[in-house]
């Protein structure tokens, strides 16, 4: 399929069956995001996979914030908790001095490669971002260097959702 296709049809999907995931297919999402580009090629990003039926349980009862309840992701049988892991002057001096947060950029870049690759292997995902990345951290025993930036649930989806509608190009884009 080509990638603009896959792009189209690729949806967070929120209801999943609770077949488990092979080992190959989750490398091969991981792989996809590992080739991400990243400012100065610090690559930010560290993966926690978490398959772990009581500890997925547990980050979806004590890590959300309060007020929009999710009880999907509990049927997600994969959690991948997106972390960074920032360098001296690219992710604290560089931001300083432009604004920009680059680990985030480079977290999302990754982070897209990881669903697109999940869709084309015919597994469902749904970023989070929803979280409160201390209670991740201090559950999951993360090294101080390391902070959760978001979640990506994973699994087989029950349903194929559509797309929702898009802007039209002309209305978000302008070519001088």
């Amino acid at each position: 399929m080509d990638i603009l296709e896959t792009i189209k049809k690729r949806t967070s999907c929120r209801c999943y069956q609770e077949n488990a995931i092979p080992d190959d297919l989750i490398e091969r999402c991981l792989e996809a995001a590992r080739w991400a580009p990243s400012a100065c090629n610090q690559q930010p990003w560290r993966f926690i996979v978490v398959k772990d039926r009581e500890l997925r349980e547990r980050i979806c009862a004590e890590c959300f914030l309060p007020g929009l309840p999710m009880p999907w992701a509990k049927q997600a049988p994969v959690i991948i908790v997106l972390c960074s892991k920032k360098s001296v002057v690219t992710h604290f001096l560089a931001p300083l001095l432009s604004g920009i947060n680059y680990h985030l950029l480079d977290l999302g870049i990754a982070g897209e490669h990881l669903v697109l690759e999940a869709y084309e292997q015919g597994l469902g995902s749904c970023w989070i971002g929803w979280i409160q990345p201390r209670k991740i951290k201090k559950l999951l025993k993360l090294p101080f260097d390391m902070t959760p930036v978001s979640l990506i649930t994973l699994g087989y989806p029950q349903q194929i959702s559509q797309p929702g509608k898009r802007l039209e190009l002309n209305e978000i884009a302008k070519i001088l």
